[in-house]
Formats: C-alpha cells, structure tokens, sequence
C-alpha cells in the first residue's frame, strides 16, 4: 500500500548524524533500543534530539507478535552489566526523562523483573532525582509478584501496551492476553495508587472505531492515566498487513473522546508510538508530581 501524504518522513542531514552518533554509543556499552530493533519511524529525530527508549533483557523475544520487528528465538542470559550500562548511558546523555523497556522473556521465572529493578536502581544511583524514569514492561505472564518488584522500585510512569482490540489478539498477539493485561494495569494502581499508569494502541489493523472506544473505557474502568494512539505501519512484508491508514482527523477524534473519558494525558497522531516525545504529559499536570519529592 502506498502511503499517504501525513505518512511520509525523510530523513534530515542532522537526523542522519544523530543516528550515526546514537549507534556508536549504543555499541560502545552492548545496549540496544526499540528504536532500532522495533524500526520506528521516528529514530531520526529521536536521535537526533539525543533521546532513546532503552531496550533491555537482550534484543530476543520468546514472543511472536506478528506486527513486531524484534528477533524472536531463544535469547542469552540477562546481561549483568546491563543496568549499569543504561545508566551509564543515560547520565552521558543528560536525560531527564528515559523510558525503559524490554524483549518479553518468557524463560525467566520472573519474567525479568529483576532486571527492570536493577535497572531503575542503576540509573537512581548514577543520576540522581535529576532523571524521571518510565518503563515499559512485558505482562510477566500474569505473575504479579513480577509486576509488584518492579512497582517497588518505584518508576515516576508504569506502561503497559494493549496494542489492540481484543477481536485481533488471536491474530496480532498470540500469546498474549487482553484481560490478563488490563488485570496489570489495575494491579498496579492498587499496589502503587501514586505511580502513573500508561498504555498504547495501535491502529489500521481493522478495528472499529466503537471498538476503540471500548479500549479506552477499559482502561479508564482501572484509572489508566496516559493514552498513546498511532498508526501501524508494516516493518517487513512478513508482519502483518496496514489494512487502513487512519487519516489525522480521527486520530484528533480520538484524542477528544479520551481526554473526555478522564485520562490526564492523550498522544494520539499516525507516528506516535508509546514512547515518542514521552515526557510532554508533564506539561498537563496541574499538581506536582508524587514521586521523587
């Protein structure tokens, strides 16, 4: 399918240099980011601004998400010096926002719980109050005692993509569970009330817009705070195929019926992605922040 004219992006001079300087970094600490290893079409610009979204657990899956680009397999051992390397990589960066997230690892017993922990730490340490941090976690396979390891460590945001309707999860998630994570998403707020609760749909796969609608409702039943909407686009001809490119103006559609469900914050626009431009929700909030005070 040819794209239309709201999706098309070329890549600056500038873009192209911070991809280039983003890599070597990267490398230099064996660390990788969705940006990369999930194709997103915004890595350019991120990269540019010197900002990415922090991939950790390895760069595997055990997870065969048909429209994911991540490798998928059997992946190695939890790298140790892993957490410490993010953190390294952050505090080079200057970052006062980062969002972390991961490869769903199935083999580990705690879903690699741990190594999120591990991770928050690292960067506290290293970076102080001065770095807000958001992860973006896998669903554990339903082990809350995972999800309550990470709640303890006390992120500023827990997110934790829908992705879809649940029409499609047989056919875009397989393995995965609509309820099961909704139930994540209420877990923690009745764990951690304080901790910001986040998650992310895509569109163009053949959903209804009612069925959206749905979603929303869904997570504002759970006090989700944080709505993130955006178009899928293809990563390779093995993924799924974009049944419909949904124009801007129902992307704005769905940003007003959001906000008037109660979420705090809405992204919603063809190339956001759940972790693009991730600290603008702070510009909404009208009371200080309940963490790191």
């Amino acid at each position: 399918m040819r794209l239309p004219s709201w999706l098309t992006k070329k890549f600056s001079s500038a873009e192209a240099e911070g991809i280039r300087n983003m890599e070597k970094l990267l490398k230099s600490l064996s660390l990788h980011t969705v940006c990369q290893e999930a194709r997103c079409p915004n890595i350019g610009e991120c990269f540019s601004r010197k900002t990415a979204t922090f991939m950790i657990l390895g760069n595997i899956c055990t997870r065969n998400c048909r429209f994911c680009a991540v490798k998928k397999g059997t992946p190695l051992p939890p790298d140790p010096q892993e957490p410490e390397n993010v953190a390294k990589a952050v505090d080079k960066l200057g970052l006062k926002y980062v969002v972390i997230t991961s490869v769903t690892r199935d083999d580990l017993p705690d879903g690699g719980a741990h190594q999120f922990v591990r991770t928050i730490n690292s960067i506290k340490k290293l970076c102080g109050d001065r770095t807000l941090i958001e992860v973006l976690i896998p669903d554990f396979g339903g082990v809350m005692s995972s999800l309550r390891k990470v709640l303890e460590a006390k992120p500023l945001v827990l997110n934790h993509n829908l992705e879809t309707v649940p029409r499609l999860y047989a056919k875009v998630r397989p393995q995965a569970n609509y309820q099961r994570s909704i139930e994540l998403l209420e877990r923690c707020k009745k764990i951690s009330p304080q901790i910001y609760t986040k998650s992310g749909l895509m569109v163009g796969l053949g959903e209804k817009m009612d069925e959206v609608i749905e979603v929303m409702k869904d997570l504002r039943s759970v006090n989700c705070d944080i709505l993130t909407i955006g178009q899928y686009l293809r990563p390779t001809p093995k993924h799924l195929e974009v049944k419909e490119f949904i124009p801007p103006e129902i992307f704005s559609r769905y940003r007003e019926i959001a906000y008037s469900l109660g979420f705090i914050y809405v992204a919603s626009s063809p190339f956001v992605r759940s972790s693009y431009m991730a600290r603008e929700w702070l510009k909404n909030l009208t009371t200080p922040l309940s963490l790191y005070g």
